[in-house]
């Protein structure tokens, strides 16, 4: 029976809300739309998030809710064991009225909108349909990253953003071996543009782990971006980084390739590091080369 001896605690925010971490250091202003219980850990949360200038204004903090925690054992780089205390609850009716009466208040302020789907409860066919039609009506980019277990109609985005299993999962194909070099892969290939109209979005961007990620656009050949990982410690939250470093740019006035270049960059360094952690701004910058000096 392993024993382990606690040196030291860390509290991180997790989730959609590791999200909101990693676009808050490439943006101004970043708001979350939940919920979120009033116990210690939503308290925790709340200091944490508020703390890193993530505006909570439509989040719903409800007594009844216990709010999701995640105790990862690590020790020295090694995840021992990771033990979970969640339940799957969504929005009552009036939460769900208030939340979206907020939104709606909030939305010309928007420039980019991410809806990342873990598979927690909240998010429902319903909910999903409301945000999707508001921000197509005010012309909002809206990124998602689906959960296949979910099964919710993804109609009308801009761009989702599966992992390679998941893309297969929500395309209705048998997970295949990955081919090497992706751009032969013609599972991979025929998944991505199964996915493209199936969500009719504008895009569909496929992470590929250690081989970078696959963008697949309408009359456009599928295009590949290799890893730029140098060394992997932790890919925990790397498409949490990857889905916030593509939208930024995309709201930036980037195009879906060059988007794509910057969210890879970003999770390269996001890999290197432990736990949910986040790309800092000149992290990302410097991980360019300066054309410059060559």
């Amino acid at each position: 029976m392993p024993v382990v001896e606690v040196l030291k605690e860390s509290y991180h925010a997790g989730g959609a809300a590791n999200v909101a971490r990693n676009l808050r250091e490439l943006a101004e202003h970043v708001h979350l739309l939940s919920l979120a219980g009033t116990d210690h850990d939503g308290g925790v949360l709340r200091e944490l998030l508020e703390s890193q200038g993530i505006h909570l204004d439509c989040v719903e903090f409800d007594p009844a809710f216990r709010t999701i925690r995640k105790t990862r054992v690590i020790a020295r780089t090694q995840q021992v064991v990771r033990v979970d205390r969640e339940s799957r609850v969504g929005f009552t009716t009036p939460q769900r009225e208030a939340v979206l009466d907020r939104f709606r208040r909030l939305l010309p302020t928007l420039d980019a909108i991410i809806i990342e789907d873990y598979d927690k409860g909240l998010l429902d066919q319903d909910l999903t349909d409301a945000i999707l039609a508001d921000a197509r009506t005010a012309g909002k980019i809206v990124c998602i990253d689906p959960k296949p277990s979910n099964p919710i109609r993804w109609s009308g985005g801009t761009c989702v953003t599966p992992n390679r299993m998941e893309a297969f999962r929500c395309a209705g194909r048998p997970l295949r071996d990955p081919i090497d070099p992706p751009t032969e892969d013609r599972a991979l290939i025929e998944v991505g543009r199964i996915l493209l109209d199936e969500w009719r979005c504008e895009c569909v961007l496929i992470t590929l782990s250690e081989q970078g990620m696959m963008l697949f656009q309408r009359d456009a050949e599928p295009y590949h971006i290799p890893t730029r990982a140098v060394e992997v410690f932790d890919v925990s939250g790397a498409g949490d980084t990857a889905i916030a470093a593509f939208t930024a740019a995309l709201a930036g006035g980037a195009n879906p390739r060059e988007a794509a270049e910057i969210a890879n960059h970003a999770s390269g360094i996001v890999v290197g590091k432990l736990g949910t952690a986040v790309v800092h701004r000149d992290e990302l910058l410097a991980s360019f080369p300066d054309e410059e000096n060559g």
